[in-house]
């Protein structure tokens, strides 16, 4: 555990300093008069719902968006880059649920990209490998290999090479927008204990999760944004993680989940025997209507792998899927007529089509349903969306927004509209 807070902050005024942020997309208000500070050595916790505006700060803060008023000052000085580029130059670097890194390239490559040193008119490979040495150094990884290609690392890995570039290109503050989203526990343990080193040198972290628990053990402070306002704020740890929710939610929790018991009825999904290729190996189960079954085990277990192979994603090597009692195997379309949806893991490359709109993702599975054969029906499809976009509390400016546009819980909802809608 790290030492009590008072022992982690350090005197003096803060490094980050917002003051009145506030930006609107079309009616809605992502963020309305933010004020946050981090101090030097701070490890600032933000914590929301989806849609509570921390994606928009963080985009604000990385220099990808404007904001329409308020300022920002970093060590007192005005902070307004002209994009992420210039932010990490100014000393905010942002790393992201989806990294940055270019997988072909080398460890140290990465490490020193956009910051070549150089002599002359050719880059000085000497000093850039010196320079890599130096930013994994500092983070306590020196055994991370330089010359490996960054797309034949882990997930573990190759967010240590994101945090080792920011640390090597001198960044002030670090934001981490949840970082621990695709690693295994063992690995999130030690990048909370990455994140706790980073600040020895002075550096600021703003660090954001959906796993409570973990800003409970990692933040020295928690700031709880709800529709885009700062709702709370107060020192960690808490005693009871159900002090975050109750800010992040504005009511008590005594209500907010109440349990129900609904009647089981017959089976709707059967497996016997199920193997892919290469996991599941051996996978037997039963889904009957009305029920809720987790499926859960580590990283590289196959849970992935089980549902990819059940919706038709992965080939069948050997047992049997019984959808509705009709025992065929099935194509992803297929399983969509027959009843059969999957929200994938990987939001972004292949669970949804970001380019296109709100309402063209909900309805893609069943375009036939908005038209006749090969084409579709926009007021239509319109229509439906905006149903689900008022049911889910969807924060978009309609249905012919783009995906690409929304925060990533807006997307998740998208997501799970277009399953329920077809």
């Amino acid at each position: 555990m790290p030492p009590p807070n008072d022992e982690r902050r350090r005197p003096g005024g803060p490094r980050l300093k917002v003051r009145g942020l506030r930006r609107r997309f079309g009616a809605t208000q992502a963020l309305d008069r933010v004020d946050l500070d981090v101090a030097p050595g701070e490890i600032v916790a933000l914590a929301g719902e989806n849609g509570a505006g921390k994606s928009t700060l963080v985009r604000i803060l990385s220099g990808a968006i404007d904001p329409d008023a308020g300022a920002i000052e970093l060590d007192g000085r005005p902070f307004h880059p002209r994009d992420p580029a210039a932010a990490r130059q100014l000393g905010i670097a942002t790393i992201h649920q989806e990294l940055s890194l270019a997988p072909h390239l080398t460890v140290a490559e990465n490490i020193v990209l956009g910051a070549e040193p150089v002599r002359g008119p050719l880059l000085d490979r000497r000093a850039a490998r010196q320079l890599a040495r130096d930013a994994i150094g500092r983070i306590g990884h020196p055994e991370l290999p330089l010359d490996a290609p960054t797309g034949a690392l882990s997930a573990a890995q190759r967010q240590v090479v994101e945090i080792a570039r920011a640390v090597g290109g001198g960044c002030r503050v670090l934001v981490l927008d949840e970082p621990t989203s695709s690693l295994g526990r063992r690995d999130v343990e030690r990048l909370l204990a990455l994140v706790r080193s980073v600040r020895s040198d002075g550096t600021s972290v703003i660090f954001i999760s959906h796993a409570l628990e973990e800003l409970d053990q990692v933040g020295d402070r928690c700031v709880v944004l709800r529709d885009g306002r700062v709702s709370a704020e107060f020192p960690l740890p808490v005693a009871s993680i159900d002090r975050i929710v109750e800010a992040m939610v504005g009511r008590d929790l005594s209500g907010l989940y109440p349990r129900t018991r609904g009647a089981v009825g017959d089976v709707l999904l059967s497996i016997e025997g199920l193997g892919g290729i290469g996991l599941p190996i051996d996978a037997s189960l039963e889904l009957r209507r009305g029920e809720v079954v987790g499926i859960a085990g580590l990283m590289g277990s196959g849970r992935s792998e089980l549902l990819r192979t059940i919706f038709g994603l992965d080939p069948v090597r050997c047992g049997r899927i019984r959808v509705a009692g009709s025992a065929a195997c099935a194509t992803p379309a297929q399983r969509w007529r027959h009843g059969v949806g999957l929200v994938s893991e990987d939001r972004a490359r292949e669970g949804l089509a970001v380019s296109l709109s709100v309402a063209e993702n909900m309805g893609l599975p069943r375009l036939d349903r908005y038209g006749p054969p090969g084409l579709h029906w926009p007021p239509s499809l319109d229509r439906a969306a905006r149903s689900w976009i008022e049911r889910m509390d969807i924060r978009s400016r309609g249905p012919r927004q783009t995906v690409r546009e929304l925060s990533g819980g807006n997307q998740q909802k998208v997501a799970m509209a277009r399953l329920l809608e077809c």
